[in-house]
């Protein structure tokens, strides 16, 4: 039986071939006698589990040596002070807002330091990105900010800009929660990526850092040690206990990438998935997309019923159909439709047949 299709921004699906897996391990693990989250983190079982995760990560997202990768809690929101008492150095900080998770990211860096807006695009309600050559930068900045993926107003930088030619020499700092594992990154032009593990890499839990390592040793001293980054790179993310089951999961979904072909292969199927939809949305006089095409996000498709006394009506009908989760954020309105990793293409080959089929019997 077809499980159904749930567009869910987070926590999102997760392939069904890893909750299979999950799901057999649950009371035993390889012949442990143990499940994942009874075991001690210290213990060599998940030491092995936690290696072999870091490493997998490592080689899907190509991290480069002098990079640290971090597992970590409390999601991007905490990320939002957590990269400020790290990097800022009681400074200044440059922030281009470009949607909901930027303007959160800035407010929470304010109470650690000077905050700079370089670019914001909320005076065009966030429907486009500020082009990177009219950015203003501030001299003295200790890093810019920017989210890659914006999962409320569907927008997304789909080549992060290089500072340096653009004048400043400060390092890049990306949220890209809702980016991650979805495409490359091209870590020559980044400082820093953190993330959430709960849209495209695992169940709530999990907070991956990615750090360059000249970047640590700069905290604050009111920066509480769990959330010092060095101390956690030094730790090997055990200075505090991690989210076990958390990084399991991750680890799981890591392997299930590789065999999908890794990370070039799985933004191949991602820009099949986005260009269906986006080419329903397009070619219809019942709904529509207010981004503009070059920024559009491959991971959450906002889209609107022209006619919106009809929107209930279009959920309810979804839901009937096997089409879960697809109602708009309630900042936005509308519709939501994201595309994640885990998304089979024939999931959205569905949504775009009921929306034609709605289309057809509401106009």
């Amino acid at each position: 039986m077809q499980r159904p299709y749930n567009f869910s921004a987070g926590p999102a699906t997760i392939a069904p071939e890893v909750l299979q897996q999950a799901a057999s391990e649950m009371l035993d693990w390889h012949g442990s006698g143990m499940g994942v989250m009874e075991m001690s983190h210290r213990g060599k079982e998940f030491i092995s589990i936690y290696e072999q995760a870091q490493a997998d990560l490592r080689e899907l997202l190509a991290v480069p040596k002098h990079f640290h990768i971090l597992f970590m809690q409390g999601g991007g929101l905490a990320e939002n002070a957590i990269v400020p008492l790290n990097l800022s150095r009681g400074g200044t900080a440059d922030y281009v807002v470009t949607g909901a998770w930027s303007q959160k990211s800035q407010k929470e860096a304010r109470k650690y330091c000077n905050v700079h807006i370089a670019a914001s695009d909320e005076a065009r309600g966030f429907t486009q990105l500020p082009a990177p050559a009219g950015w203003q930068f501030s001299p003295e900045a200790s890093y810019v900010h920017l989210c890659s993926n914006e999962t409320i107003h569907g927008v997304e930088f789909h080549a992060l800009p290089d500072l340096q030619a653009l004048g400043s020499r400060a390092p890049l700092v990306i949220d890209f929660s809702s980016q991650v594992a979805s495409r490359p990154v091209d870590w020559a032009r980044v400082g820093l990526a953190y993330g959430g593990a709960q849209k495209n890499i695992g169940p709530a839990g999990l907070t991956l850092v990615v750090v360059r390592e000249d970047l640590l040793g700069h905290a604050l001293p009111v920066c509480p040690s769990a959330f010092d980054y060095k101390t956690v790179a030094d730790n090997q993310s055990m200075f505090n206990t991690p989210p076990t089951y958390a990084i399991y999961m991750a680890g799981l979904i890591f392997q299930w990438l590789k065999k999908m072909g890794g990370v070039p292969a799985i933004e191949a199927r991602n820009i099949a998935k986005a260009k269906l939809l986006y080419e329903a949305i397009d070619n219809s006089q019942f709904y529509v997309n207010r981004v503009a095409r070059d920024c559009r996000s491959r991971m959450n498709v906002p889209f609107f019923l022209r006619d919106e006394s009809r929107n209930e009506a279009f959920l309810a009908g979804a839901k009937a159909a096997g089409l879960l989760q697809l109602k708009g954020h309630k900042m936005v309105g509308g519709m939501r439709a994201s595309l994640y990793n885990a998304m089979p293409l024939e999931g959205v080959q569905v949504l775009v047949e009921y929306m034609r089929e709605f289309e057809r019997t509401h106009s």
